[in-house]
C-alpha cells in the first residue's frame, strides 16, 4: 500500500492540487462568497470526502454547478448563514446516506442533469463576460443579457485583453506538446497572466482578500427570520450537491476497472465534508468530475491521492493566499467564461437530439438561466416525466384502403383513454358498410379503450360493414373487461411464428395467407436488413435434422433466426442406413461439404406418430409403409426396452411410445457417425435431442443415456 501511495497517489494528488487552485478561487468569485472559502472547501473536500466517501478516485471540492445556488444565497441571506444552509445540507446528506436512498438520486433524467450543468454553465458566462469587459455582473439573466451591449462599448482595454489571453491558452493548451500539456492549463493561464500584468503595466481590478485563511474562518449563524427560505435553500444545495456528486461518481467508475462506489456511503462522506466545510467558513462541497477525471488519467489508484490533494491545498493556503491578491480580476473572469462555456457540451445535446429529448434540454436550460435553478430543474423533470408518460402510453393508430371496400386498422403499443381522441378519429374516418379488419398489437389496454372500440364495431356494424378484430400482441382486447387491465410482454410476438394462428387469427379460419400478410406488414420489415447480408449465400452452422410433426419449429428450440440452421425433415426423422435415400444423402453432403457445418443435430419429440406405427404396427398406406421400414433398426435396437437409452428415459417418467423416440434418436445419431460424409470429418459433431412438447422442454440423447440440458422446462 505504501508502495503504491508514493509511486501512484503522491505525484497524482500534486496534478489534482494544481488543477484545483485556481478553480476553487474562481469557483468562488463566481458564488460571491469570500476568495478564500473556495481554498477551504477544496481542502476540506478533499481530505473529508476523500478519507470518507464511497467513491475511491473520485476528488472533491468547490463545484461550478452550485455557483448559481450560492451567489442567490449569499445576495439573499449573507455569507455567515449562507455557512449555516451548507452545514444543514450536508446533516441532510448523511441522512439521505444513513437511509439508503442514495441511488434513488439517479433516477432523475440525465437530460435534465446535463441541462442543468449547461444552463448554470450559460450563467456564468453571461455574468463573468460583464467582469472581463471591466463591469459588474447582475444577479438576473435578463439584466446581463440587456446591459451587454452597453458594456461592449465601455470595454476596459487591459483587463478584456488578459481575460482574453487566459481564455486563449486554455481553449489552445489540447494542441501543446504531450509533455508541456502534463503542467494544467488552468494553473499556466492564471500565473502566466498573472505575472504579465505584474511585469508590464497594467492598471486592472484584482482579486481582493480580507485577511489571511485563518482570518477567512468563520462560523456560520442563524437568520433573522425567512425560514421557509432557509429550508429551500437547505433542501435545494443537499438534492444538487447528491445528485451532482453520484452522477460524477458513477462517471469516475467508467474511467477505471478498480473498486466502484459505494453511493450510500458517498453521500456520507460529502455530508460530513459540507458540514465540515460550512462549519468553518467554507463554499458547498460536491464530488467534481474535472478534478475526479484528472485524477483518474494520471494514475491514481487509491483515496490517499484525493486526501493528499487537500493536504495540499492547507499547505499552499495558510503562507501563500496572499499571494491571490495578484491576480486580475478578468483573469479569473476568462477562467470562469471557459468552465461555464465547457458545462454546455455538444456531447449531450447531440444526445438529446437523437434520443427525442431535445424539448426537455432546451426548456431545462431557460428555466434555469431566466427563472432560477430548482424552478429550471422542477420544470425540466416535469417535462421529462410528462414525455415518458406519453410515449409509454401512446399508441400507434392507423388505417389503410388495402383493397375495394376492405380496410384495416392497426393498433399498437399501449391503448388507453388517452388514445380515445385518436382513436375515435382514426375509426370514424373508415367509409360505412365497409369491411374492416381491426390488429390489435399492444401490450396495455383499459376499458375506455375496449368501450370505445365496440362502440364503434356495433355502428358499423349496424351500417351494414362487418368487423374482425384479430389480437395479435401480448394482450387480447377482452381482458379490459375481465377485471383490472394489467401490462403483459411475452418474449415473441404472435407474429413471430410463436403462437398458433388460432390463438389470433379468426377462430373458425385460420389461413396462411392471412399470416403471410402479418408477416409482411410486420416481420419483413424487422428482418429485412439481416437478410441482405444472407441475400447471396448461406453460412449455416448446423445440419437440423428432424421429424416432419407441425409442433416441432426448429428455430424456436434453438433460438435461431434465418441463415442459422440448414434443416431437413422427414417422418420420424430418419436417416436411412446404407445411403438408401437420395434426398437425405444430397441434403448431408451439401451441408458438409458445401457449407462446412460444425455440427449435426437429430431432433425427434415425444408422442410422435411415426414412432407409434412402428411399435404397434404400420398403416396398410404403402407410401408410409415403404418409408417406415428404415425404422426397422430402431425397432431391433429397443428391443424390450432393455436398451439403455429405454432405461434412462423410463427411469425419468416417459412411456413406451416415447422411449423409442428416443431411442430412434440415439440410433440416427450412431448412424450418421459412422457415415462415410461424417466419419473421419474433425469438427463435425453429432447431437441428439429430444423435444418433450408436454413440458416445452429438450432433452440430449447419446447413444448411451438422457440428460436434460440446462434451462429446460
Amino acid at each position: 500500500m505504501r508502495q503504491t501511495i508514493l509511486r501512484y497517489d503522491l505525484p497524482a494528488s500534486l496534478v489534482v492540487f494544481l488543477v484545483a487552485l485556481p478553480l476553487s478561487l474562481g469557483i468562488a468569485v463566481a458564488s460571491g462568497a469570500p476568495v478564500l472559502a473556495g481554498l477551504i472547501a477544496a481542502a476540506v473536500g478533499g481530505i473529508v470526502a476523500g478519507a470518507l466517501g464511497g467513491s475511491p478516485l473520485q476528488v472533491s471540492g468547490p463545484a461550478a454547478g452550485l455557483t448559481v445556488i450560492v451567489a442567490g444565497l449569499v445576495a439573499e441571506f449573507g455569507w455567515k448563514v449562507t455557512c449555516a444552509i451548507t452545514v444543514c445540507a450536508g446533516v441532510l446528506q448523511v441522512l439521505f446516506g444513513l437511509s439508503r436512498i442514495a441511488r434513488a438520486a439517479l433516477a432523475i433524467s440525465p437530460v435534465v442533469v446535463h441541462a442543468m450543468l449547461a444552463g448554470i454553465g450559460v450563467t456564468i458566462a453571461l455574468q463573468q463576460v460583464h467582469v472581463l469587459l471591466g463591469g459588474s455582473s447582475h444577479s438576473s439573466a435578463w439584466a446581463n443579457v440587456s446591459e451587454l451591449p452597453g458594456q461592449l462599448f465601455a470595454a476596459h482595454g487591459p483587463g478584456l485583453f488578459l481575460g482574453a489571453l487566459v481564455i486563449a491558452i486554455l481553449v489552445g493548451w489540447r494542441w501543446v506538446p504531450a509533455g508541456i500539456r502534463k503542467v494544467p492549463g488552468p494553473l499556466v493561464a492564471i500565473v502566466g497572466v498573472t505575472a504579465l500584468s505584474v511585469l508590464l503595466p497594467f492598471d486592472v481590478a484584482r482579486i481582493k482578500l480580507d485577511g489571511s485563511l485563518l482570518d477567512a474562518l468563520a462560523l456560520p449563524s442563524l437568520p433573522d427570520g425567512n425560514w421557509g427560505a432557509f429550508a429551500t435553500g437547505v433542501l435545494t444545495v443537499a438534492l444538487i450537491a447528491s445528485v451532482e456528486s453520484l452522477l460524477s461518481a458513477v462517471s469516475v467508475d467508467r474511467m477505471h476497472t478498480g473498486p466502484r462506489t459505494n453511493f450510500d456511503r458517498e453521500l456520507i462522506g460529502q455530508g460530513a465534508a459540507n458540514i465540515a466545510s460550512g462549519a468553518v467558513g467554507g463554499l458547498p462541497v460536491t464530488g467534481v468530475i474535472v478534478r475526479s477525471s484528472t485524477n483518474v488519467a494520471v494514475g491514481a489508484k487509491t483515496r490517499a491521492s484525493a486526501i493528499l490533494h487537500g493536504v495540499w491545498i492547507l499547505v499552499f493556503a495558510i503562507p501563500f493566499a496572499g499571494l491571490a491578491q495578484l491576480i486580475p480580476s478578468a483573469a479569473l473572469a476568462g477562467l470562469l467564461i471557459v468552465i461555464g462555456v465547457q458545462l454546455v457540451k455538444l456531447a449531450h445535446i447531440e444526445t438529446a437530439r437523437r434520443t427525442g429529448d431535445l424539448a426537455v434540454y432546451l426548456v431545462t436550460i431557460l428555466c434555469v438561466v431566466f427563472l432560477n435553478l430548482l424552478e429550471g430543474v422542477l420544470i425540466g423533470l416535469a417535462l421529462a416525466v410528462a414525455l415518458t408518460v406519453w410515449r409509454v402510453v401512446r399508441a400507434k393508430i392507423a388505417a389503410e384502403e388495402v383493397s375495394e371496400n376492405h380496410w384495416r386498422v392497426d393498433i399498437e403499443g399501449s391503448c388507453t383513454f388517452l388514445s380515445l381522441p385518436r382513436l375515435t378519429s382514426v375509426l370514424g374516418s373508415i367509409p360505412e358498410g365497409t369491411s374492416v379488419r381491426v390488429e390489435l398489437s399492444v401490450d396495455f389496454i383499459d376499458h375506455a379503450a375496449h368501450e370505445a372500440i365496440e362502440q364503434w364495431r356495433h355502428q358499423h356494424e349496424a351500417t351494414g360493414g362487418s368487423v374482425h378484430i384479430h389480437d395479435v400482441g401480448a394482450v387480447e382486447m377482452n381482458s379490459a373487461i375481465d377485471g383490472p387491465p394489467e401490462r403483459a410482454f411475452t418474449p415473441f410476438d404472435k407474429r413471430s411464428g410463436v403462437v398458433p394462428w388460432s390463438s389470433w387469427q379468426e377462430k373458425q379460419a385460420p389461413s396462411v395467407l392471412d399470416g403471410l400478410a402479418t408477416y409482411h406488414r410486420r416481420t419483413a420489415p424487422v428482418l429485412l436488413p439481416h437478410l441482405k447480408e444472407l441475400a447471396d449465400e448461406q453460412q449455416p452452422e448446423t445440419l437440423f435434422l428432424t421429424c416432419a410433426d407441425s409442433r416441432v419449429v426448429p428455430n424456436v428450440i434453438t433460438s435461431s433466426g434465418p441463415g442459422d440452421l440448414f434443416t431437413v425433415r422427414n417422418v420420424g426423422n430418419i436417416v436411412p442406413a446404407g445411403q438408401k435415400d437420395a434426398s437425405v444423402e444430397a441434403a448431408i453432403a451439401f451441408a458438409v461439404d458445401q457449407l462446412g457445418v460444425s455440427s449435426i443435430v437429430v431432433c425427434g419429440h415425444s408422442s410422435c406418430g411415426a414412432m407409434k406405427a412402428l411399435l404397434h404396427g404400420a398403416p396398410d398406406d404403402a407410401h408410409l409403409k415403404s418409408w417406415l421400414a428404415h425404422g426397422n433398426p430402431t425397432l431391433e435396437t429397443f428391443g424390450d426396452g432393455g436398451h439403455p437409452v429405454a432405461r434412462s428415459a423410463a427411469a425419468a417418467g416417459f412411456g413406451r411410445v416415447d422411449q423409442l423416440s428416443m431411442v430412434n434418436i440415439a440410433v440416427q445419431v450412431q448412424t450418421l457417425s459412422q457415415h462415410p460424409l461424417v466419419a473421419g470429418r474433425p469438427g463435425i459433431e453429432v447431437i441428439g435431442l429430444f423435444y418433450d412438447i408436454a413440458s416445452a422442454g429438450v432433452l440430449r440423447v447419446t447413444p448411451t443415456y438422457v440428460e436434460t440440458l440446462v434451462g429446460a422446462a
